[in-house]
């Protein structure tokens, strides 16, 4: 398992690569775009996505699907989540048998309503799956400032030796077998980011987002307990963790679009201008609709929604949701 691939080649993906390569790994990383793969081959940095860190010359960097699977004992992506399937799709003839992948990507597929681990087994079959999630924005990550993440997986064993992998000096990792839990709270996050980041753009203070990242929490603690997943793992680092940077950190992309939105920006111009993908955008639709399926109520999701897809201006879903019913903290909407 020290021969370790990571597909994408993204900020994660890239600081995924760095980090297990200082653990002493054999790490590739792979890349769908030839020509941008030859780039930083030829920098040695990813200068559009993770500018001003090298990357190590022992890290091999390619955009050959069977070279770079050949002889792996683990797999790690970090691709965009919409993007997943159709790459998957693409190296499905070459993926070598039985060799387990690690979902390191944020959302749910927008046609199914499937989190990354699943979309993994339709494609690749019953090989074994995990997933790592939390609070790791790759800046930080490649230079050391210590970080803690979360790992789940179907089989412990894969865990237990996936977390040996990525612990380290500066960077430690913990096990939880909520799969469900893990990959769900990794997604809803980034929509209640974009919530946090719109508070940010109509000038709200400390007391609004605040009241929204509580309350975002307990739609996504209903959410999880309707699907399968253990309440207390959104406590944890994949919950709370996760949900406190995104909304808080200047690096997440989410927030930036809300701020942003907030700020009377429409969501095409921003789409336009940004360089990297932000997964929330595209899970508030997938959200909206396991909502529907699981007939949970996410009142916050729901005008993210509006906002995003329906041009509701940020101030009037504010008003609708501060002007809700009453209701007992840890009463379950709708009873």
């Amino acid at each position: 398992m020290n021969n370790v691939t990571v597909l994408g080649t993204g900020g994660w993906g890239t600081a995924i690569a760095i980090h297990l390569r200082n653990q002493g790994c054999s790490v590739t990383l792979w890349g769908r775009d030839p020509e941008y793969v030859a780039r930083i081959n030829d920098s040695r940095v990813n200068e559009r996505y993770l500018p001003g860190t090298t990357i190590p010359p022992e890290i091999t960097i390619s955009d050959n699907e069977e070279g770079s699977l050949n002889g792996a004992g683990l797999v790690l992506e970090a691709i965009p989540l919409q993007s997943l399937r159709a790459i998957l799709d693409r190296i499905a003839p070459v993926y070598p048998a039985g060799v387990p992948m690690i979902n390191c990507s944020k959302g749910i597929e927008r046609q199914t309503l499937k989190r990354g681990s699943e979309i993994i087994r339709d494609v690749l079959g019953e090989i074994p799956v995990g997933a790592l999630s939390g609070p790791s924005h790759c800046e930080e990550v490649v230079h050391g400032r210590p970080t803690g993440v979360v790992i789940a997986a179907t089989d412990p064993g894969l865990s237990d030796q996936v977390q040996a992998l990525f612990t380290g000096r500066n960077f430690r990792a913990y096990t939880n077998p909520d799969l469900i839990g893990v990959e769900l709270g990794g997604a809803v996050k980034n929509v209640i980011a974009i919530a946090a980041g719109i508070c940010d753009g109509l000038g709200y203070g400390d007391n609004s987002k605040a009241a929204l990242v509580t309350r975002g929490l307990s739609e996504l603690v209903r959410l999880g307990q309707a699907m399968g997943a253990e309440p207390q793992t959104f406590l944890g680092l994949a919950g709370v963790g996760d949900l406190y940077t995104t909304c808080a950190s200047p690096y997440g992309r989410n927030r930036a679009v809300g701020e942003r939105i907030g700020s009377g920006e429409t969501l095409d111009e921003i789409r336009k201008s940004m360089k990297q993908i932000a997964e929330g955008v595209e899970t508030t639709k997938s959200l909206r609709e396991l909502s529907l399926k699981y007939q949970v109520e996410m009142p916050i999701c729901e005008e993210i929604y509006a906002v995003l897809f329906h041009q509701k201006s940020p101030a009037e879903a504010v008003r609708d949701l501060m002007s809700r019913e009453p209701k007992g903290e840890h009463e379950v909407p709708g009873n």
